[in-house]
């Protein structure tokens, strides 16, 4: 599906990063980065593995501490909020896991149920009802609703994961590696449901990858992390229009002619 213009407000900044730098060890893995997230935005932050991708969305919302630096998210201060205050700001930032992190042990109707039970104080039992029918419907999952996670296909686990964070409507959502180990059509499909949420729920993303097929078709604009800073900034064809060898590599391995 050919992703559709996004409304993106650039007088709008939900995330702002200034300075972030972050090491372990002797190892710096971020080094002095700045980064805008603009309203209605999807935004890729792509690199190789192990360059800190996942290391920033940590920090972001609040995982991870930076070693210098500035995180405003929402119009919060990420490093000098109170942690009740840092708990009321992730209810509105979805996070997607690598592993889709659901509950084995409950049905996919539990695993949905659990962050409104938790996160929703006095809702109804029909609220709830609706609210889990209606994020299975916006994955297309509506099926699966009886059914464990050890039936579902990795993709299928994807899709619950994300629906799962659909069901408090945040307003930024974190994908980390969306499509890392699927196979290439069901990484179109979740492709295609990055883009769904983004135009359906109105969200501002980030999403986290080392898939350049991903991010062609899910990202407005691509920040390239390199050596631990963004190296190139702008849209897919503009980051990948270079001889830079760190680059065009990267390029040539996902895209061959």
């Amino acid at each position: 599906m050919e992703k559709q213009k996004a409304h993106i407000d650039k007088n709008n900044t939900v995330i702002k990063v200034r300075g972030l730098e972050k090491s372990f060890a002797d190892y710096d893995v971020l080094r002095g980065i700045d980064l805008d997230l603009y309203q209605g935005e999807n935004l890729v932050v792509l690199g190789r593995s192990g360059t800190g991708k996942s290391v920033l969305i940590k920090l972001i919302s609040g995982l991870l501490k930076p070693d210098a630096g500035s995180i405003e998210v929402l119009g919060n201060d990420v490093t000098a909020i109170s942690e009740r205050e840092l708990q009321e700001l992730r209810i509105r930032i979805g996070f997607s896991f690598q592993n889709s992190a659901l509950y084995d042990s409950m049905t996919v109707r539990k695993n949905l149920e659990f962050p409104l039970v938790r996160n929703r104080k006095g809702i109804t039992r029909d609220e709830i009802n609706k609210n889990v029918e209606s994020v299975l419907d916006a994955v297309g999952l509506s099926h699966t609703i009886n059914q464990m996670p050890s039936e579902l296909s990795g993709g299928q686990r994807k899709r619950i994961g994300i629906a799962r964070t659909l069901i408090l409507n945040p307003e930024i959502m974190l994908y980390d590696e969306p499509t890392a180990g699927l196979d290439p059509i069901t990484c179109i499909e979740i492709n295609d449901l990055i883009n769904e949420v983004q135009a359906n729920y109105k969200t501002s993303s980030i999403i986290i990858t080392h898939d350049l097929t991903c991010a062609k078709h899910t990202g407005d604009r691509i920040a390239m992390l390199l050596e631990g800073q963004f190296q190139r900034v702008g849209t897919f064809d503009e980051v990948f229009a270079t001889d830079d060898n760190r680059v065009k590599p990267f390029y040539d391995y996902n895209f061959t002619e």
